[in-house]
């Protein structure tokens, strides 16, 4: 305690000084190191997810039998005939007239293979006002929707000579591309959007431009990076397109944002008389350690989806880990060399009125204390009356928040059907629903993949007939079973059109029926024989199973870690659980904003959404994970400040203030960033995509907003000298807490609180 030791200790400010001595060595390292990731892992390529990967349960091995026989299976087609008038039906000459043209039709574009009739297959409706014609695309089924064109364009000609009945395609290949012209590049471009809105604001927040550009361009140089290293990872852990978004979403949130808690440090100590290089050792010392304790806590966070156990989490948490931890090494190495070597000039490129300098002086301040102090009145206000009325301040806080969360309570998660992701926003929405209606099931059949030892045996032929007929007469179906074989790889495929069609509550009770009363009284009964059901039903069911037992570990795993990280970083028991209540309320309260629009549909409108009746199946787990990580950005920054305040010598409650108001405007800034990226996905016509922007900018702002302005310090007021408290029995745990700046080390050491060791 006694040895006034001023060197500065700690992996950041060890970091951090290095960098600032040896700038450019640390930057053509950085450089060095993005440009190789990124030439390995192109020469390496990618490995893409296979459906063998994705899938769980049965539609897995059923994906899996599929593959190790090396069955391609094509992208099918459907045609839907229908009848305008009630008078015409399938077998009246106009219709007749009407099925052979667009047979003759699509057969003559080259492009499909496979072509039968409604007559020859028995695919006409009860009523008899409905017919499909079937075919398969020819070539690979992944990349069927890029020459699907010019059938359907046929199909638009047949309909142009036939008047009286409505002829309309859909399936696997048309609808990839009516989905890639209608949302693909407005896709891409909501995440081309995110840097410009990210720089926008910066600009906003700097009020100069080299300030702003020197965050996001870190930010890129750090997710170009990940691209890298995750076509490397890939050979080990597959990837899809989904973690490459999400990696972009969260490299470009937390990449800006320890730039931001850095470079705002390094100003206001500036902008407090400290000399450029003095004011570099105290960010380094204390925005840099709050950004690897942040860094790392978001890392155990995204670890958390290894242990769901599908491969599409896996790859997004080895993408979400890897991008925060590449901007987490680079914010506390190359940006202390990229500030040393602009010096002053980080202030190139100043805008009018925005420049906190302009603003101080605009307010009648100095310009010469600290921008958070000076500059925060909003937050001082609302700080006066919470640390006047601490109890009142949490109880109404928390109050509104679990009334927030209340919703979430009736949570009901599924995989999003096409109408309940699309509405009614694109023409294939209706065609899907007209199918569905004429022929329950047909546009989405259950597939029961069969595989024996010999396919053409007389016991497997009958079997296979027992289930097509017990599929029928068990209620689960309505026809027409059909079965398509491969003798060579001795397998059979058997497509089933489940009763409930596009409600998937109906279609799984269906699907129960065939999984547990059918193939056990047929299939079941041959030795020797595979019967995995899949389909998008079947899928649903198995991933949303899946899902739900991963729940439990994977919130266990988060939550412990993330405790003890704060634990041994700030040294305090108190801090450590009301770090995890309050980030669980936060998470909670997005939960039920979700439930509340887009499942009740409450204010629905007001986001452009429309209510679907239920949230898709991922968005939870991957919403508490990222949310969870994320939200420990402005927690370890704020109460980090409040740490360093106190160790200074200030009372709890002032060094509350003290620590809010001084990180106010950095979280502000960061949090308006996230939220306006988020928020453009948001905007997005998909569900999915509004439901994930939607919560995580809900959650995002809540965070910044009540949880650190109001929750933290009231809960931190009444805990007052108890906020320190770690049991004696807990000192030999490791020590990870941060050391401040030399000059608070050089100072005289304050009054030590009880259970905890106050280092200089």
């Amino acid at each position: 305690m006694g040895n006034r030791d001023t060197r500065v200790r700690g992996i950041a400010a060890r970091a951090g000084g290095w960098s600032a001595r040896h700038r450019w060595a640390a930057v053509g390292i950085w450089v060095l190191f993005v440009v190789l990731a990124m030439g390995l892992g192109s020469a390496a390529g990618t490995v893409e997810l296979k459906d063998s990967d994705q899938l769980s349960g049965e539609t897995g091995r059923a994906a899996a039998i599929a593959e190790e026989t090396g069955i391609d299976e094509p992208a099918g087609e459907t045609v839907l005939v229908q009848a305008k008038d009630a008078g015409v039906k399938a077998t009246s000459t106009e219709f007749r007239a009407a099925v052979d043209a667009v047979m003759k039709a699509v057969e003559g574009t080259g492009k499909v293979t496979n072509v039968t009739s409604p007559y020859d297959t028995e695919t006409i409706s009860k009523d008899g006002r409905s017919a499909l014609v079937q075919f398969d695309m020819r070539g690979e089924a992944e990349t069927a929707g890029d020459r699907v064109e010019p059938v359907l364009k046929a199909v638009e000609e047949v309909q142009k000579d036939h008047g009286s009945v409505l002829i309309e395609e859909i399936g696997g290949a048309s609808m990839n591309k009516t989905f890639d012209d209608a949302f693909g590049d407005d896709f891409k471009q909501a995440e081309y959007s995110a840097v410009p809105v990210a720089l926008g604001i910066l600009l906003v927040a700097f009020g100069a431009l080299v300030a702003a550009l020197v965050p996001v361009l870190l930010a890129i140089t750090a997710i170009v990076a990940t691209m890298g290293l995750m076509m490397l990872v890939s050979h080990i852990q597959p990837m899809d397109d989904t973690s490459s978004s999400v990696m972009l979403l969260v490299g470009l949130a937390v990449g800006v944002d320890y730039c931001l808690f850095y470079l705002r440090r390094e100003r206001e100590e500036r902008a407090a008389g400290r000399d450029p290089e003095t004011a570099l050792r105290i960010a380094a010392a204390t925005s840099g350690r709050a950004i690897i304790v942040s860094g790392v806590t978001v890392c155990v966070a995204m670890a958390g989806m290894l242990f769901t156990g599908i491969s599409t989490f896996k790859a997004m948490g080895l993408a979400s880990l890897m991008v925060v931890a590449v901007a987490m090494v680079g914010s506390v190495t190359v940006l202390p060399a990229v500030l040393s070597l602009l010096g002053t000039r980080v202030e190139k490129g100043r805008i009018p009125f925005l420049h906190p300098d302009k603003r101080r002086k605009a307010n009648g301040g100095s310009g010469n204390g600290p921008s958070g102090d000076n500059g925060s009145r909003f937050w001082t206000s609302v700080l006066r009356v919470v640390l006047a009325k601490p109890a009142i301040s949490l109880v109404v806080a928390a109050g509104a928040l679990l009334a927030i969360a209340a919703p979430a309570l009736g949570m009901k998660t599924q995989n999003l059907t096409l109408d309940q992701e699309f509405g009614d926003s694109l023409p294939i929405v209706a065609t899907y629903e007209r199918v569905n209606e004429a022929f329950p099931g047909g546009s989405d059949p259950a597939e029961v993949v069969v595989k024996a030892t010999d396919i053409n045996s007389a016991e497997v032929k009958s079997a296979i007939a027992d289930f097509r007929e017990r599929a029928v007469s068990s209620g689960a179906s309505r026809g027409p079973v059909e079965v398509k074989v491969h003798d060579a790889q001795n397998v059979a495929f058997v497509y089933v059109p489940l009763v409930g069609g596009s409600n998937l509550d109906k279609a799984e009770k269906s699907l129960e029926i065939i999984r547990d009363e059918v193939r056990p009284a047929t299939f079941g009964k041959v030795d020797g024989v595979e019967a995995p059901v899949t389909g998008q039903v079947a899928g649903s069911k198995d991933f949303n199973d899946q899902l739900v037992s991963a729940v439990a570990p994977v919130f266990a795993f988060v939550v412990v870690f993330a405790f003890l990280l704060m634990l041994l970083s700030f040294r305090s028991l108190t801090i450590a659980i009301t770090s995890i209540v309050l980030n669980l309320l936060s998470v909670g309260a997005a939960y039920g904003i979700l439930v509340a629009v887009f499942q009740h549909g409450w204010g629905a409108s007001l986001v452009g959404a429309e209510g679907v009746g239920a949230i898709i199946t991922w968005l939870p787990l991957f919403l508490f994970v990222i949310l969870f990580g994320l939200s420990m950005d402005y927690h370890v920054f704020v109460v980090s400040r409040i740490r360093e305040a106190r160790m200074r010598g200030l009372t709890t409650r002032d060094a509350i203030q003290h620590g809010v108001v001084t990180t106010a405007g950095v979280i502000t800034s960061a949090a308006v960033i996230m939220v306006a990226v988020f928020g453009i996905f948001g905007t997005l016509s998909m569900q999915s995509m509004k439901q994930m922007g939607v919560g995580l900018a809900a959650a995002v702002l809540i965070d910044a907003t009540i949880i650190r302005g109001v929750l933290l310090p009231a809960v931190m007021a009444l805990l007052g000298e108890r906020n320190w408290y770690f049991p004696k029995w807990l000192n030999r745990l490791p020590d990870l807490s941060h050391d401040e700046s030399p000059e608070a080390a050089a100072s005289p050491p304050p009054p030590a609180v009880e259970g905890e060791r106050v280092r200089v």
